[in-house]
């Protein structure tokens, strides 16, 4: 687990502690990611331990491409054994999903400007993420919705043989949109309501 330096921000009464957003990061990352099979990739690198928790401390875009440069380039020069996927939580920043969506477009940026097209894909969770053809309500945004704004890191590689590894792949998207029918709003509160009640 990495996490990046908090500097003043982890002082202030109403932002969260560090520990606290990793750790609601990776409970729902094993309640509803791996919990409910939305990925059925994130298993074996959780488990392998190869996922990097990086949270930023930015407040503004330019640190934030900061930090997700550093990001970039720490996955491209790490060994794939070791640093599989990283997680780029930026608590403090972006919490409007139009913003953050628009954001997008500056990440892909920066990851072309470094040559990494091809090698590295950033993919997107928000806490209101939000698909274009789906009302805000649906319970379909779900699969995308996080407790914080992320940016996730993935090696094209391993997309490429995970997905040459699971039978039907490209049926991942409906089945997904499937469980989270089944499973509703009230589902969805239970996985972390359970989650709290085991801690306490």
């Amino acid at each position: 687990m990495a996490i990046l330096s908090p500097a003043a921000h982890s002082s202030v009464a109403s932002h969260p502690p560090l520990a606290q957003i990793v750790h609601e990061t990776q409970s729902w990352l094993v309640r509803a990611v791996i919990g409910l099979n939305l990925c059925p990739f994130a298993k074996a690198v959780h488990v392998k331990g190869q996922i990097r928790y990086a949270v930023s401390d930015a407040m503004d875009h330019d640190t934030l491409l900061k930090d997700l440069v550093d990001e970039l380039l720490h996955v491209h020069h790490s060994p794939p054994e070791e640093l599989d996927t990283t997680l780029l939580i930026h608590p403090w920043i972006l919490s409007d999903f139009l913003d953050y969506n628009d954001f997008l477009g500056v990440a892909d940026a920066a990851l072309e400007e470094l040559g990494l097209t091809g090698e590295i894909q950033i993919a997107s969770f928000h806490p209101d993420y939000q698909f274009a053809d789906a009302k805000s309500t649906a319970i379909e945004n779900y699969t995308n919705r996080s407790p914080y704004p992320i940016l996730h890191l993935l090696r094209e590689t391993s997309i490429e043989r995970a997905v040459a590894a699971v039978p039907e792949a490209s049926e991942i998207y409906e089945r997904n949109m499937e469980t989270m029918q089944k499973l509703g709003l009230d589902g969805w509160r239970k996985l972390f309501d359970k989650h709290s009640e085991s801690n306490t």
